[in-house]
């Protein structure tokens, strides 16, 4: 007989609150720091933590720790439910790595558990899209098994393009060079790129221009979009909402308009790698 089980994921899948709060789901925090102080989105508001980034303030991200994740787990485990982790990119992050130490620790006092780690190879509210195909799968009754190679098969199909406003973020996490930064920053120069199988970030072209960066995200999705039924997209943006909104009624445009396109800001803990004006764009696609 199938125990029950419990949905983890973390708090880089970037959905609405609002969203969370109906999904059978829970959610693992991955802390960030703002010049040295420590906080977690609960105590800063994202407006506050992208207006802190424009005035320069240095930003730094931290993986979920392995305690972390075991005292959530074992939680579960003692009411007699199994665990299913629906894991940060191991491209961007250790969390992955945090949780497979956590299940080890683990099975070695609980035996007779389950405990599921699957790398989500996503990241933002692309990680959120595939966490809300989960959950529905979940609801629909796949068991952990069926539920983890659902996940493992299906997640590549979860694409992500994206743009950002200001190459210097990039620069400083080792995504461009000094002088990409600076060029792009003289000459409005827009990068798009995507995320590959391996879940890492991969420039896919300079554009001129906002708008165009942005146009181009459209012509990406529609190479890649196949012949999939989109009935939800997902969205995460950098403090931009105007943006955002041109995105939107461009999604629609492709994907029709009776298309649910959930909108959320860029966490903490990618938008300190990204910046503000980040724009990225979730959808199920036949390839990345």
């Amino acid at each position: 007989m199938n125990r029950p089980y419990t949905l983890f994921c973390d708090s880089t899948c970037d959905l609405p609150e609002e969203r969370l709060s109906k999904m059978d789901c829970r959610i693992l925090p991955l802390t960030f720091e703002i010049d040295g102080k420590s906080f977690t989105t609960e105590t800063i508001s994202m407006q506050e933590f992208y207006r802190r980034m424009r005035e320069d303030a240095v930003t730094k991200t931290s993986q979920v720790a392995v305690g972390v994740c075991e005292d959530a787990f074992e939680e579960e485990i003692k009411k007699g439910r199994d665990v299913l982790y629906l894991a940060f990119s191991s491209g961007l992050s250790g969390t992955y790595n945090s949780a497979l130490v956590a299940r080890d620790n683990l099975l070695e006092k609980y035996p007779e558990a389950k405990i599921s780690v699957v790398d989500s190879l996503a990241a933002s509210s692309g990680e959120g899209l595939l966490l809300i195909y989960a959950e529905q799968k979940k609801r629909e009754g796949m068991t952990i098994d069926e539920l983890t190679s659902w996940i493992e098969v299906n997640r590549f199909h979860i694409c992500h393009v994206f743009t950002v406003d200001d190459l210097k973020y990039l620069f400083r996490g080792g995504r461009v060079s000094r002088a990409a930064a600076l060029a792009g920053t003289v000459l409005g120069i827009k990068p798009v790129l995507n995320v590959d199988n391996d879940g890492h970030l991969i420039p896919q072209g300079k554009i001129r221009g906002r708008r165009q960066s942005i146009n181009k995200l459209g012509e990406m999705i529609r190479e890649r979009k196949g012949n999939n039924l989109n009935a939800i997209v997902t969205m995460s943006h950098g403090d931009c909402i105007e943006d955002a909104r041109y995105a939107e009624k461009m999604m629609k445009e492709i994907f029709g308009e009776d298309t649910e396109v959930v909108i959320a800001y860029t966490g903490p803990v990618i938008g300190a790698h990204s910046g503000p004006g980040t724009l990225a764009l979730f959808f199920w696609g036949d390839y990345r």
